[in-house]
């Protein structure tokens, strides 16, 4: 079984999953404003805990997963943020990939803590796995998860829909290590 990191940054702890986010898990996966670009529909109770407990499953088969985003001045639970393998019914396949993801609460939005999330955890799965591609998907009107993407290395690579929505895809190039 793999360990789960907690990585620190100057607002945010990126940390394991505790059975007491659950609750608030469900309350931003539950909330309408979160669910714009992520489907269009709000999670039951039952999506959001089967989704809960793979990003919490997700570490034990691949060595990665999304960590649970902490405020460090609340303490409270904000989002997510991390990679999955989804197996998504889509064409390219990301299968193979790390794809990337994050979600923070709409009441914290325009802070600037999904940048600060995605570089921490992206600065830690370079380190862990420098040669596997870094994907992500985004629907075109989701402006905010563009911007946070392409501050990030992310490249456009191909438009599709996936689940009746289009859908833009991206790519983050794998950093080939300079010899000594």
């Amino acid at each position: 079984m793999h360990s789960v990191p907690t990585i620190e940054t100057e607002r945010l702890l990126l940390r394991p999953y505790r059975r007491d986010d659950f609750t608030p898990y469900c309350a931003l996966f539950g909330d309408e404003e979160m669910n714009r670009y992520t489907g269009g529909v709000p999670y039951t109770r039952e999506q959001s805990w089967t989704r809960f407990l793979r990003q919490v499953g997700m570490w034990h088969y691949f060595g990665f997963g999304f960590f649970a985003i902490q405020d460090k001045q609340s303490g409270a639970f904000i989002g997510e943020a991390g990679f999955h393998e989804a197996h998504r019914q889509i064409t390219p396949s990301l299968e193979g990939t790390m794809e990337t993801g994050w979600a923070i609460s709409p009441k914290n939005h325009g802070r600037g803590l999904a940048t600060e999330a995605v570089t921490a955890a992206l600065a830690w799965a370079d380190r862990q796995f420098p040669t596997l591609r870094k994907t992500c998907i985004i629907e075109p009107g989701n402006q905010a998860s563009i911007n946070v993407a392409l501050k990030q290395g992310f490249k456009e690579f191909w438009r599709t829909t996936y689940n009746g929505r289009p859908m833009v895809m991206f790519e983050r190039q794998v950093k080939r290590r300079q010899p000594d």
